[in-house]
């Protein structure tokens, strides 16, 4: 049986490349991204560089004052404890409605068997089954408010749990115990004990990520994983 083919616009395409150099660090911090060299790096016409430019800067992945170039963000020790706060508030809203109903996505053990599948391999390769696990957490609450504020993150939390990998700061094989134990409580009804096993999940990432950009890492960098 031949496979779906999808066609992507230029613009998205460019967009997706670009996006994927972000996550993997090949663009720098405060690298100014403008209209002419996108073009010239893609050979594509100002008008479709501009497009792709407003897309990475509408998820956060690139910031651009009034009448200023692009460029990629600087995240700063005060912008991850942010941004995982903000997550964990979300999520935790999900995990405690998925417990008290007893529902597990069959897309989170998906996304999280794919990555004990890649424990081993490239730590960024990680990344992506990580981040499908816990939206799949949001989008099973089926409220598309929820999962609309969530997405708004997704683009720096994504750039977040990257330089987590890439500075190998947390254990895949560890994270994917811990995932499965989150699963686990819910299943069992145990919202308590998934939303506090979810927080200091995301607190150790967050705190070990705030020493590694140069900041003091609270104890929470310390924390013993949880599995089993």
């Amino acid at each position: 049986m031949a496979s779906p083919v999808h066609a992507i616009s230029i613009v998205d395409a460019i967009t997706q490349d670009l996006r994927e150099q972000l996550y993997g660090g090949q663009l720098e911090g405060n690298e100014s991204l403008t209209e002419v060299s996108v073009s010239a790096r893609y050979d594509v016409a100002r008008p479709t560089a501009k497009a792709a430019i407003e897309k990475l800067v509408a998820e956060g992945l690139l910031v651009r004052g009034a009448h200023k170039t692009a460029r990629v963000p600087v995240i700063g020790p005060d912008d991850v404890r942010d941004i995982y706060l903000t997550r964990h508030r979300l999520e935790s809203v999900a995990v405690r409605w998925l417990a008290e109903h007893r529902v597990v996505p069959d897309e989170a053990r998906r996304a999280n068997a794919d990555l004990k599948l890649r424990v081993g391999d490239a730590a960024l390769s990680i990344v992506e089954p990580d981040m499908r696990l816990h939206t799949s957490l949001i989008d099973a609450v089926s409220s598309p408010r929820l999962s609309k504020m969530y997405r708004s993150l997704v683009g720096e939390v994504r750039l977040c749990m990257s330089q987590v990998q890439g500075k190998a700061l947390l254990s895949a094989e560890s994270i994917a115990g811990e995932h499965e134990r989150i699963l686990e409580l819910i299943e069992d009804g145990d919202g308590a004990g998934a939303v506090a096993l979810l927080e200091s999940h995301l607190a150790r990432a967050r705190e070990r990520l705030v020493g590694a950009l140069g900041g003091e890492a609270g104890p929470e960098a310390q924390l013993a994983y949880t599995v089993g």
